[in-house]
């Protein structure tokens, strides 16, 4: 029955937002979607919840880990305060706007995780939003376009985990889609910039200033280590984004042979994830230079444990969350009420999947507020349809992982959203001062892009 899925799907909302562990609760909802369709509930848990959970932990697990490390030591070591004050500092208090957006941006393209971004960025932003009179209640937006938006999703090997997931389903890479890809992030970019600085205009025309300020100890991060030079905290971001590139376009034709010893291993993989194995490497390799550049700031701080040990532990709630909400996923898409969703789903017909695989995307990343497991539920449950509409059509595969990335940050960042309620949370500021923007820029902006792009590629027939 469809009612069961809506009903577990609308318990998993209000869970989610309630701030209750979706580790523990995803696969209640599971369950009650199966009760009403009459499913024996321990072999639903076991089966399908449990055995989609851990395929995801399997296939996934190593980029969490690595990129939350990999942040993690970015941010104990100072390296990405140093970026973000460099480009605050060059850019100056008359562009804050653009200076925070652009910080952002660099960061979480350099592979640095969304939250180590707006612990990093924020304290300079702040100054900069003072110094030049702006009112400090637009500031998470800003982070937010730099951090959740273009750099997160649209961007060809943007090494976060949203550009990753999608390879596994259509055998792909994270530079697939270049053009599509980057005319999305343009988009949004340049959007999203002209949407702030136009509500700059607005207050400050109202006679808005930069409003209480906020004195909390956590903005202040000079503790008398000297800082890593800007130059050699950005180059651990630029080995990430290069020894991915070389692996993945340059050394992309991997030999095959190297699989077939393990080909009766149970959960093994016929084909080579040559987008993780990418990221693994470079991430590893950026990791190790951190520590090595870090190296006089980590012992005068006497934190390198810490930010190694933060990173492994924090990667452990975020792919346990992503794949509790995979297993809902799997639980759900075996019910027979799926099947009229699916069919639903599908009848969105323009000439392609791209439409059909886009809203899925969306509804699902904001029913759940993340947008990887979002979009791990829609290509747990319709990738293969995707990639079967895509190859009768003769369309580009690349095509199809660059839509499914780019929706995934669109429905994601409603207001019951983790990294909007945290991001907030750094910010000193609440949904009603800030939020307006923060929608705006990370839902509203990439939701219409993608749609834009979908319709210009749909009618020109475009495949690239």
């Amino acid at each position: 029955m469809v009612i069961g899925i809506i009903i577990a799907l609308l318990l998993l909302t209000y869970i989610a937002y309630k701030g209750y562990s979706v580790i523990l609760f995803a696969p209640v909802c599971a369950l009650v979607a199966a009760a009403t369709a009459g499913h024996h509930l321990l072999p639903e848990y076991s089966e399908l919840f449990m055995a989609r959970a851990v395929i995801y932990v399997k296939n996934f697990f190593p980029v969490f880990l690595l990129g939350a490390v990999f942040g993690k030591v970015m941010e104990e070591s100072g390296a990405a305060r140093s970026v973000a004050r460099f480009i605050a500092e060059k850019l100056g208090p008359e562009r804050g706007i653009l200076a925070v957006v652009l910080a952002a941006a660099v960061l979480t393209y350099g592979g640095v995780s969304l939250f180590v971004v707006a612990f990093a960025v924020y304290p300079f932003g702040n100054a900069l939003f003072k110094e030049g009179g702006i009112p400090r209640r637009l500031l998470p937006g800003c982070i937010a376009l730099g951090a959740f938006g273009f750099t997160m999703t649209a961007v060809p090997g943007t090494p976060q985990i949203q550009n990753i997931i999608p390879a596994k389903y259509f055998n792909t890479t994270s530079f697939a889609a270049p053009v599509f890809g980057t005319c999305g992030a343009l988009i949004i970019f340049l959007v999203g910039v002209a949407w702030l600085e136009w509500r700059k205009k607005k207050m400050l025309a109202a006679g808005e200033d930069f409003g209480p300020e906020d004195t909390r100890a956590q903005i202040n991060f000079d503790d008398g280590v000297p800082e890593l030079p800007p130059a050699v905290a950005a180059l651990p971001l630029v080995v990430v984004l290069v020894l991915n590139f070389i692996l993945t376009k340059v050394i992309g034709g991997w030999d095959a042979s190297i699989m077939q010893p393990y080909g009766k291993v149970p959960l093994a993989s016929a084909t080579i994830p040559v987008a993780n194995w990418a990221l693994v490497i470079s991430l590893i390799v950026g990791i190790v230079l951190s520590i090595i550049f870090a190296g006089r700031q980590f012992k005068a701080r006497g934190n390198l444990q810490a930010a190694l040990n933060g990173g492994a532990i924090g990667s452990l709630l975020a792919i346990m969350n992503t794949a509790s909400e995979t297993g809902f996923g799997n639980v759900v898409s075996s019910l027979p009420g799926f099947g009229s969703v699916r069919d639903f789903l599908l009848s969105i017909d323009p000439g392609t999947p791209l439409l059909s695989e886009a809203l899925t995307v969306n509804v699902l990343a904001g029913i759940t507020g993340s947008a990887s497991g979002g979009m791990s539920i829609a290509l747990e449950a319709m990738g293969p349809r995707f990639l079967e509409w895509g190859n009768a059509v003769g369309m580009d595969p690349g095509l199809l992982h660059r839509v499914a990335a780019m929706s995934s940050g669109g429905f994601d960042t409603l207001p019951h959203n983790g990294a909007v309620i945290t991001l907030l949370a750094i910010c000193g500021l609440t949904h009603k001062t800030s939020y307006p923007d923060i929608g705006m820029v990370s839902v509203v902006v990439p939701f219409a892009t993608t749609l834009l792009l979908i319709l210009i590629w749909t009618v020109f027939g475009f495949n690239f």
